[in-house]
């Protein structure tokens, strides 16, 4: 309401005689309107009606306002409006101007208001018209003029100023491309969440504001593909307002190019050592296949002869996912190989590594910079839009230009909003006149901005005199000028930042060999690397802390599998099964081998065993053992590996008492040993036995022989009988 009623204020004078003053009323404090003044200061603020641009027999009409952020109120003030009759000669003296004022800028009074009381934390618009016919204004040639508000101050003039810009009747139009970021504002996810989205391409939604803003311009958009991926990664479970919201941007003709997924920051990572800037790799986790099948069509009955089937053969439809190419497109007449690092990062390096990355439809790269990077434009010179760098090709956008609309799109208050817009015109009326190409000029990367407030800054780029719009392909076509840059410091903290996190994402990879499909763990952390290097948190001092908590959180899934650990264990009898358990916290099935070796001989051990651990539980792995002879501890290391043979997680070891048979052993082999001479006892009196009987049969007479032998052997007998009894009695 209030700004409607300043707004109002400033339309009024429009229609009132010069130097009539246009009263206002007394707004309340607004806090859109005095948050950004500092704390204990107040802000005086000179903002020209229509980017202060005056024809020849047009009106001037300004607002002037004054914001108290002190804790007390401010008197009353009568303001004077001041117009400079001599134009200023170049940039340079709009930039010391409007930086100031110059001393020596001879200037008459034009009007004079009256600003009542502001209160603490309130603030007082007024607007001023100077008549088409005032004598101030006739006679005036084309050029950029000096304008200042001013009212005496408690300790001091308080002044205000700007410009007003007469242009030229007859001047050749310059074209001119005006380049409006599509981006969600810095992430430390991959993708949006479907809450995100619906926030976000609401009604009142920051994309839809930004889709708004440039829909029916001629703009040049800077879509970020991790806007449109988030969408089309939900398949039918995208919020319908994302869903429209995606077929807006790929229904409107405007030119583009697609900036690193995530906006991500090129100077960072190839400052890194990367040889080129990261890309995604998949976004196979974040999409489900229910949300992309597609319903089996209803079988159609069709003539056929008798003897052919009644029903037509249906083929079943194609459910396959979306390739990561598909879901990263950003819309028609998008010019690839176009970069937009941070800026006044990128030096002659990193534009002449970029421009040695081929492009698959064979377009040379080229690499936005701003012109404030270069010696032309930082000596306050106007930069054409398309230059060299050694070798690498640049679309160098206007700085200062650049800057003024960036402020103007953050503005909430209209009142407020003209003097950056008049800023931005007065920089564009100077570039057009001495460029010898196109020229370029953005809206920054900002966030927040309402649908009017970035409408209105395209719309003063678009509308400087002498301007015609210009696509992003007809820029870059056009003839390139040399262009040197300045000397340019390196953020060696964002360059650590990138190298970290890509070491990081390194081991991830290699314990992601674990699963059926590595890019289940790859694809979203390539995804939030790319987030955290986004541009927009550059300069946020929660950066730092996102940082740190994806790093911790990427350590975590690196523990996320291991082996529990294992108490010391007794084994008796010659063989068993030791039992481990596996560790499994991710929400995958995992396929590893337990390596497992002893340190010494006691014990056979299962070299390898493989296991597929079931997901976020404990799995339970048995290791068959057998015991030699001998008795002791045995050192068991536990090595967990994937299939590629990386280590997962640290080793573990485990004491293992061993306790052999030894019973068992002695008796088994005294059984051998009494067998072995049981055998040997038997053979030997068998033999004895055979060679006795053959001694026998040998030695065996006849009848009469026998009977001979006989007396023989009785005789003997008693002669050996009578020589015993003979010796007794002796």
């Amino acid at each position: 309401v209030t700004a409607a009623m300043a707004v109002g204020v400033v339309l009024a004078g429009l229609l009132l005689p010069a130097p009539a003053i246009a009263a206002g009323p007394t707004p309340s404090p607004s806090p859109s309107a005095t948050s950004a003044v500092p704390a204990g200061t107040s802000v005086f603020t000179l903002s020209p009606v229509a980017n202060g641009i005056v024809n020849p027999g047009d009106a001037l009409s300004v607002s002037v306002s004054l914001q108290n952020g002190t804790d007390a109120e401010l008197a009353p003030a009568s303001v004077t409006l001041s117009l400079g009759r001599t134009p200023l000669a170049d940039r340079d003296d709009l930039g010391d101007w409007l930086d100031g004022g110059s001393p020596e800028l001879a200037l008459e009074p034009i009007g004079t208001d009256s600003i009542a009381a502001v209160e603490p934390g309130g603030f007082q618009v007024r607007g001023i018209t100077v008549a088409a016919d005032d004598p101030a204004l006739a006679g005036l040639a084309p050029g950029v003029y000096p304008l200042a508000a001013s009212y005496p101050g408690t300790e001091g003039t308080v002044a205000s100023t700007s410009v007003m810009i007469v242009p030229p009747t007859e001047a050749t139009d310059v074209g001119i491309g005006v380049v409006v970021p599509i981006t969600a504002g810095p992430l430390s996810e991959g993708l949006l969440t479907a809450e995100q989205l619906a926030e976000l391409t609401a009604p009142d939604g920051d994309l839809t504001n930004q889709l708004d803003g440039v829909t029916g311009t001629a703009a040049i958009l800077a879509v970020d593909p991790a806007v449109p991926a988030s969408i089309r990664v939900l398949g039918t479970s995208a919020p319908e307002s994302a869903l429209e919201w995606l077929s807006r941007l790929e229904a409107i003709q405007n030119s583009r190019f697609a900036l690193q997924f995530g906006d991500a920051d090129v100077t960072a990572q190839l400052q890194a050592g990367l040889p080129r800037p990261l890309q995604p790799t998949s976004f196979s986790a974040y999409m489900s296949s229910s949300n992309f099948a597609t319903p089996t069509p209803t079988p159609t009955t069709t003539p056929a002869p008798s003897d052919a089937p009644t029903t037509a053969p249906t083929s079943q439809p194609d459910s396959a996912l979306p390739s990561t190419d598909e879901l990263l497109v950003v819309g028609p007449a998008t010019r690839q190989g176009v970069y937009w690092p941070a800026d006044g990062t990128a030096d002659e390096q990193i534009v002449s590594r970029l421009a040695d990355i081929a492009t698959d439809d064979g377009t040379a790269p080229v690499t936005l910079i701003p012109s404030s990077t270069t010696d032309a434009g930082s000596d306050g010179r106007t930069v054409s839009a398309h230059g060299r760098v050694d070798a690498g090709e640049v679309l160098v956008y206007d700085s200062d230009v650049s800057t003024a609309l960036d402020d103007a799109s953050q503005q909430e208050e209209s009142w407020l909003r003209g003097a950056p817009l008049t800023t931005a015109t007065a920089y564009l009326a100077f570039a057009a006149a001495e460029t010898n190409g196109p020229l370029l000029v953005t809206v920054g990367r900002g966030d927040g901005r309402s649908r009017v407030e970035l409408g209105a800054a395209i719309s003063a780029a678009f509308s400087a005199p002498d301007v015609t719009p210009r696509t992003i392909a007809t820029v870059a076509a056009g003839e390139a000028f040399d262009v040197e840059l300045t000397g340019i410091e390196s953020s060696p903290e964002r360059a650590a930042a990138a190298s970290a996190l890509v070491a990081d994402e390194s081991e991830l990879a290699r314990f992601a060999t674990i699963l059926d499909q590595p890019s289940m763990l790859t694809g979203p952390e390539r995804a939030d690397i790319l987030q955290l290097l986004g541009v927009a948190w550059i300069g946020d001092a929660t950066w730092p802390t996102e940082l740190a908590d994806h790093r911790a959180a990427t350590a975590g899934t690196l523990d996320s599998v291991a082996l529990l650990p294992t108490s010391p264990s007794d084994l008796y009898g010659s063989s068993a099964a030791l039992r481990f358990w596996v560790r499994n916290d991710l929400p995958y099935p995992v396929n590893l081998v337990l390596y497992t070796t002893r340190d010494n001989l006691r014990l056979d051990v299962q070299g390898e065993t493989p296991i597929v651990a079931t997901p976020q539980s404990n799995t339970r792995v048995e290791v068959p053992v057998q015991a030699r002879v001998g008795r002791g501890d045995v050192t068991l290391t536990l090595q967990l590996r994937s299939p590629a043979f990386v280590a997962i997680g640290e080793p573990e070891s485990v004491e293992i008492n061993v306790y052999a048979d030894w019973e068992a052993v002695g008796i088994a082999a005294l059984a051998v040993v009494v067998g072995i001479l049981l055998l040997f006892g038997i053979a030997r009196t068998v033999l004895r036995m055979r060679r006795k009987r053959k001694g026998t049969h040998a030695a065996t007479p006849g009848p009469a022989e026998s009977e001979a032998t006989t007396e023989a052997k009785d005789a003997s007998e008693a002669e050996q009988m009578s020589s015993t009894t003979d010796g007794d009695e002796r």
